[in-house]
């Protein structure tokens, strides 16, 4: 089991920046693909960036790509996700997941821990 705790979130302005972490805490998380989600109102959620447990495989949306960077640190069991120029459609829930396997996945339902969730609003 993996417990998984989201923070960072906030209210900003377009262009600003906000940096995401995801906290784990259970078995170790060193070996588990993580990836970041988000949910706006009235939308499915949807992938925004992956990354594998050695860090050295990360892809991204195409909507975020290039303003979003994904990292982690395995000693703290920690991945951040650094949100930068923010726009008011990244407005949404964001969700940190953890994958059973070292697959690299894009799709929600090939994780089996979630978080829940840390609200970012964007305003224009």
């Amino acid at each position: 089991q993996v417990q998984l705790v989201e923070s960072g979130g906030g209210l900003v302005q377009a262009g600003d920046s906000l940096r995401l972490s995801c906290a784990a805490s259970g078995r170790s998380f060193s070996t588990n693909t993580l990836g970041w989600f988000r949910q706006a109102p009235g939308k499915e959620r949807e992938f925004v960036a992956v990354i594998n447990w050695s860090g050295n495989r990360i892809f991204y949306a195409n909507s975020v790509k290039g303003r979003f960077t994904l990292s982690r640190d395995n000693a703290k069991n920690t991945v951040y996700l650094q949100l930068t120029s923010l726009k008011p459609e990244d407005t949404a829930v964001y969700y940190c997941a953890a994958d059973r396997t070292t697959l690299v996945r894009t799709a929600a339902s090939s994780y089996d821990y979630w978080g829940q969730g840390t609200q970012v609003t964007v305003s224009s």
